[in-house]
């Protein structure tokens, strides 16, 4: 495969994983909303900003807010360690998407508390203890790391030894 198609298929791949890391972290929102009694106003999914629900009324504006980035690390895992026991084809784009939404949301509510951005500020603003916000962030980006790193171990040991890259 030549040099420039494999940049443009992983142009792709971080696109559609950014995409659908959103899709996954904003569907917690909305579950969390309807959980506790709120109602989605309004949910955007852009590419070039981070994505946001609107909840109104919001009874329960904590429960809310984790359960996006709480939902938006675990469904994705969930998804890997099914495909894994099914020994599905393409397993390893299941476990990069894993790793990338461990990645963004951990890095997200992690260094986000610093400035107190998007869900960060809600957090803080509604009681969650900043330490709360790092212990997350920590406990989300090393798996991420480790799940990215176990492919290249992969990806060097299934490769052919002969092939010029």
């Amino acid at each position: 495969m030549s040099r420039l198609r494999k940049i443009l298929l992983f142009a792709l791949l971080i696109f559609v994983s950014w995409m659908l890391m959103q899709a996954v972290h904003e569907f917690g929102h909305v579950l969390g909303a309807w959980s506790s009694g709120g109602t989605v106003a309004e949910v955007v999914l852009n590419p070039l900003t981070i994505s946001r629900t609107d909840v109104r009324p919001n009874p329960h504006p904590l429960v809310v807010v984790w359960a996006g980035p709480i939902l938006g690390v675990a469904l994705p895992v969930a998804i890997w360690i099914a495909a894994r026991s099914i020994r599905f084809k393409y397993v390893n784009l299941t476990q990069f998407f894993a790793g990338f939404c461990l990645i963004a949301n951990g890095a997200y509510i992690g260094a986000g508390s610093f400035d107190r951005i998007g869900d960060c500020g809600e957090m803080l603003r509604n009681g969650s203890p900043v330490w709360l916000l790092w212990i997350f962030g920590a406990v989300a980006v090393l798996p991420g790391i480790y799940l990215w790193h176990g492919l290249t171990r992969r990806s060097s040991r299934d490769a052919p030894e002969d092939e010029n890259v």
